[in-house]
Order: structure tokens, then C-alpha cells, then sequence
């Protein structure tokens, strides 16, 4: 598997109203510690904040002092203690220590806890977010999927997992642009153009021998109908020309068929005995019917896209042959048996790649090389490629490719998505892409809704595989977990509902008054786990693992759960009922914030 990388964030905003408040003293101390020459001006250095793993050594900690103290020329638990001595929030911190080689931990104050309440209601949708990504432009490309057919399951894992990634790196601070490269050239697309005529001359009352590699699902008929009841019989050409000179299809000749050779004459003459629009008008209408309906597909699926680029293009602005000059001009390609290939063997690929075959077509990879030149040359600092688990080979001679135009490779991450296998009952459902036996995207989301497929596409690492259970996913029950933390804000939003029915209210302002009401263990665990939800979206984004969400709403929900089943919150007393309140409220709008992060809607009643 190859490795990903990672952003390079160095920033002193992390999004965590407690970390920032830490940081902001540590800051502070150090300057002063610079007024008074105990630290030289140019001595700087990150300072991060990190929650202790052992309770026992406080709640956060900072290795800033052993950061320092070379630069200083002072002893790291010396200058640890000068940088405490300079920070006194009594409200903030109850304790600081020195540990092991000059860690400085933190145990926050009794109540510290408590201001994070009003500023997660006052922020609103806006908390977790942040601007740790400086607006640097990022393109993410995902699903890509040739249009040859439906979505399938598989596709639908990369779609939701690229749109989870595009919504995480923008509540950071990036500017994200997702794109879809629609691979509208090559033989694939004319495979598509041959099955979709020849499912038309059965229309026409053709007694057709359908190739065994061609495309056989509904869908094609489908298309074959809507250009027959458009064109009649216009594109008609008896089936024996259609076959004329073509080599046997393995289906009726094992011993001499070779069904390549036999799709691909099947395509030579479309071209031969078509005039050069009927063809068009037939690629296009496979093309255009299946482009329309993935877009319609992943529109439902709350996947959207800025830009879909089209593999064509590449060829009608000169980009490809660009692409090769610049290669050929850095000594990178060489021809050999009538064909142009790329010296991938120098990127530590298995051998070399043809860029141009011997009838002076381009190949997908040649495209692929003009695409990614042409995405660093629209300017974005970073791109990042979701691709199948099955392109794990084509990754070292695309980043070689990369590296050939003379550009820095770092600037492009690849990741890969493995497979989804769907159960039912138990057992697992088989699929084929090609002979059309496969389960669509479309057909899974009418089964288990919109919202599981988006939860269980992204509740693993990309790298995983994904054992999708069709039945957990449709049941109510404490065991699926979207329903689980969608159940925890419909709670929420019934306690509010009951609150009214029994002619109570909720003020917010007595409940800022009488916030040191909340002192229960339960109130604490769910304040400290609100408290970690910008780190989390800010792992998640920076690391490329959606997963991170499911599992913190999973906790959060938990928290709530069992705090609302030890406690009563519509009770009498108004400077208890207050806070709780407004604590549930604040939890409510974190399990909001969360949910749309992933795409799953937040229901008010279930």
C-alpha cells in the first residue's frame, strides 16, 4: 500500500478553544522572558498542545520548552520553569507541572470546562472549523468512473469517501475544488458505442450474436430504445457486414476466436460503414445517457462536483502532444517498435509504458500524464487523486510522469480505496461489472437510504475493505450506529419539544448564570468530549481519514445516551434545568456539525 502523505501544518490556531487558550499564555510568557533577555528575540519555535494520554500527568501537555532550550543554551526543565512562572489562570489551570525531560503538563481548573457551552452555541455550525489551511487551493479528483455504465457499490464508497475528504480539508481553511475526470476517449467508450448499436439493429429486427465482451446490461438496451425511437431505422446495416472479415468471437470458436480481435473489427466497421455523424450520434448517445444519469446519481447522493473534465478535451487543445514535447525535450521517452513509450523503468516501475502505439493513438496513460499537467498548471498547491484499490501499480509511474515534466511529485497524494462487498442475511452478494450482474449505487441507496450508505462508506480507513452489512443498515437499533447518534439528536430535540408540552422554558441566560450547577461526572465526560471535536475534524481533514467522525459521533452519542438515562433535564428547578439544558443544547449542535460533515442528515424525530 502506498504511504500517504501529509500536510505540513505549522499554525498556532487549532481550532480548540482550550488549546488556543494554552497557547495564548505559553506565547505570552515567552514574551516576556524575550523583554527581559532571558530569550533572544529570533529564538521561535511551534507550539503545540497535546492531551496527556495518562490522567495522571494532568490534562494537556507542551514540549515547548525542550524545543527551546538548545537555541536558548538553557537546561529544557529550567527554562519549563521559567515559561510557568510567567502564566497564573487560576479560572483556566488548577495545576502545572514539570515532567521527565522538561514537558510541561497542564490539569485544568474545576469548571474550566464550562465557558466551552456558550461558545459552541454562539458559534453555531462554525464549530470544529478552522483556518489552519490558509485558503491554499487544493483539487481533489474522485470516482472518475468510466461511463460505460451505472455507479456501482464500489464507485459509491470512492464518491462518498472524496466528498467527506472535500468537506473536511474546506472546514480547515483550504479552498477545494473537486473535480471528475470523465474518461470520454478510448476503447472502452467505443466498446460501449458497438454493444449500444448492436442491442439498436436487434431493433431493427437483426438476428445479432452479441459479443461476450461487449456490455451487456439493461441499461444499454435502455439507450439502444431511446436512439431507435429518435432515428428509426436510419443507422440499419445488415448484421452480416457488421461481422464482415471479423475474427470469431471465442464464444463460437474457442479454438481460434479471440474476442479482442473480434469487438475490436465489430468497432472498425461501425466506423467503415457509418457515416462519420451516425457514429457520433451513437457514441454520444451511450456517452451522454450514462454521464447523465452518474451525474443525477451522485446529485442524489449529495455528491457534487466544480468541474467535469473531459479526457476529449485533452486532445482538442493540444494538451496531450504538449505534455509529450515537454518529456521528449527532457530526454524521458524514446521510440521503439513504431511506438513512443515513457521511461517509467527510471521511477521504479516494473518496466515501461507505451505513451504513443504504433497506429499513432495516444494511451490512457499519456492522457493521464496531459491531465496532471494540466492540474498543476491551473495553479493548486496540492492534489489528490481517489482512486480503486485495483490502480494500486499505475501510482509510482503517474508520480514518475510527474516528476519527468520537471515538477515536485510531493504535490500530488494518491489514495487508494479498497473494495465493498455488500451481506445480506449473512451471506455475500456476488457481482461482475461487465456481463451487467452488479449492484448500483442507485439500488443500494433505495434499499438502506441515502444517509447509512453515506455512514458505512466512510466508517473505515480508504485502505480497509469494507464489509457492508445491508441489514444492520436498516435496522433500528442501538447496534447501527447511524442510528444510534441520529436517535441521540431526534433525544435532544424531544427533550426541547416536552419541555414545551409541559409549559416550561428554557433561558438561556440563567443558564450561563448557574453553569457551575453541571457537576456530575456524566455532564464532565460529555464537555470534555464536545471539547475534542475541532482536533478531531482537524485530524481527520489533515490525515485524509473520514473514519475519525463516525467514530467521535459514536462517543458523543454514547456520552449523551448515558448521561439522559441517569439524569432527568425537565425538572423544576430552574437553575438546574437550565444548564442541562443548554449542555444538551451545545451537544445537539456538535452531533449537527459532525453529521453534515459526512454528508447524513440530522433528524428532529425518528
Amino acid at each position: 500500500m502506498v504511504a500517504k502523505k501529509k500536510f505540513l501544518i505549522k499554525t498556532n490556531s487549532t481550532g480548540n478553544i482550550l488549546k488556543d487558550q494554552l497557547i495564548q499564555l505559553i506565547e505570552e510568557s515567552i514574551n516576556q522572558l524575550k523583554q527581559h533577555g532571558i530569550l533572544t528575540e529570533d529564538c521561535a519555535g511551534e507550539i503545540i498542545i497535546e492531551r496527556t494520554r495518562d490522567k495522571s500527568h494532568g490534562d494537556f501537555a507542551c514540549n515547548i520548552a525542550m524545543r527551546l532550550a538548545k537555541p536558548a543554551k538553557i537546561n529544557p526543565r529550567e527554562l519549563a520553569n521559567k515559561i510557568i512562572a510567567n502564566i497564573n489562570n487560576p479560572e483556566l489551570i488548577e495545576k502545572i507541572e514539570i515532567a521527565g525531560p522538561g514537558f510541561i503538563n497542564f490539569t485544568l481548573a474545576e469548571g474550566a470546562l464550562l465557558p466551552l457551552i456558550p461558545a459552541v452555541i454562539d458559534a453555531g455550525t462554525e464549530y470544529g472549523r478552522s483556518a489552519i489551511g490558509k485558503k491554499q487551493k487544493i483539487q481533489i479528483e474522485f470516482v472518475s468512473a468510466n461511463p460505460t455504465g451505472p455507479l456501482h457499490v464500489g464507485h459509491g464508497r470512492g464518491a462518498a469517501y472524496g466528498a467527506v475528504v472535500a468537506n473536511l480539508l474546506e472546514a480547515v481553511g483550504y479552498e477545494v475544488s473537486k473535480e471528475y475526470y470523465v474518461n470520454d476517449a478510448g476503447r472502452q467508450m467505443e466498446i460501449l458505442a458497438a454493444s449500444v448499436w448492436l442491442r439498436y439493429l436487434e431493433l431493427c429486427g437483426e438476428q445479432v450474436t452479441f459479443p461476450s465482451n461487449g456490455y451487456k446490461g439493461d441499461y444499454v438496451i435502455d439507450i439502444a430504445k431511446g436512439l431507435f425511437e429518435k432515428h428509426g431505422t436510419e443507422y440499419h446495416v445488415a448484421f452480416e457486414q457488421v461481422i464482415a472479415h471479423v475474427a470469431a468471437d471465442e464464444s463460437t470458436d474457442k479454438s481460434t476466436g479471440d474476442k479482442e480481435a473480434h469487438i475490436d473489427g465489430i468497432i472498425s466497421n461501425a466506423k467503415t460503414l457509418l457515416p462519420a455523424t451516425h457514429y457520433h450520434s451513437i457514441f454520444g448517445a451511450g456517452l451522454n445517457n450514462i454521464l447523465d444519469d452518474i451525474r443525477e446519481d451522485l446529485a442524489e447522493f449529495g455528491v457534487t462536483f466544480d468541474r467535469w473534465f473531459s479526457e476529449r478535451s485533452l486532445m482538442d487543445s493540444n494538451d496531450i502532444k504538449s505534455a509529450i514535447d515537454k518529456l521528449r525535450a527532457n530526454n524521458m521517452v524514446y521510440e521503439k517498435d513504431g511506438a513512443l513509450w515513457f521511461r517509467s523503468t527510471h521511477f521504479n516501475d516494473e518496466k515501461d509504458r507505451v505513451m504513443v502505439r504504433d497506429n499513432g493513438q495516444s494511451t490512457y496513460f499519456a492522457s493521464d500524464i496531459a491531465y496532471h499537467n494540466n492540474k498543476f498548471n491551473r495553479g493548486f498547491e496540492k492534489c489528490l487523486d481517489i482512486w480503486g484499490a485495483d490502480h494500486h501499480g499505475y501510482v509510482s509511474r503517474v508520480k514518475g510522469a510527474i516528476q519527468a515534466l520537471g515538477m515536485n511529485s510531493d504535490k500530488l497524494d494518491v489514495l487508494l480505496v479498497q473494495f465493498a462487498v455488500l451481506y445480506r442475511k449473512g451471506q455475500k452478494i456476488s457481482m461482475s461489472t461487465r456481463s451487467g450482474q452488479f449492484v448500483t449505487l442507485r439500488e443500494l441507496r433505495e434499499e438502506v437510504g441515502n444517509d447509512a450508505a453515506r455512514f458505512f462508506y466512510v466508517m473505515r480507513k480508504c485502505e480497509q475493505h469494507l464489509d457492508f452489512d445491508l441489514d444492520l443498515a436498516k435496522s433500528r437499533s442501538n447496534e447501527n450506529p447511524v442510528y444510534y447518534i441520529q436517535y441521540a439528536h431526534a433525544r435532544i430535540c424531544s427533550v426541547f419539544k416536552e419541555l414545551g408540552e409541559k409549559s416550561l422554558t428554557y433561558n438561556k441566560q440563567i443558564a450561563e448564570e448557574n453553569l457551575t450547577q453541571l457537576t456530575n461526572a456524566h455532564e464532565k465526560d460529555l464537555l470534555t468530549t464536545i471539547s475534542r471535536f475541532p482536533e478531531i475534524v482537524t485530524s481527520a481533514a489533515i490525515n485524509y481519514e473520514p473514519h475519525q467522525i463516525p467514530y467521535y459521533l459514536r462517543e458523543l452519542a454514547n456520552d449523551f445516551h448515558t448521561y439522559y438515562n441517569a439524569h432527568k433535564f425537565i425538572v423544576d428547578d430552574e437553575k438546574l434545568r437550565n444548564p442541562r439544558l443548554y449542555l444538551i443544547s451545545a451537544t445537539r449542535q456538535v452531533l449537527y456539525n459532525g453529521l453534515t460533515l459526512i454528508g447524513v442528515s440530522a433528524p428532529e424525530a425518528m
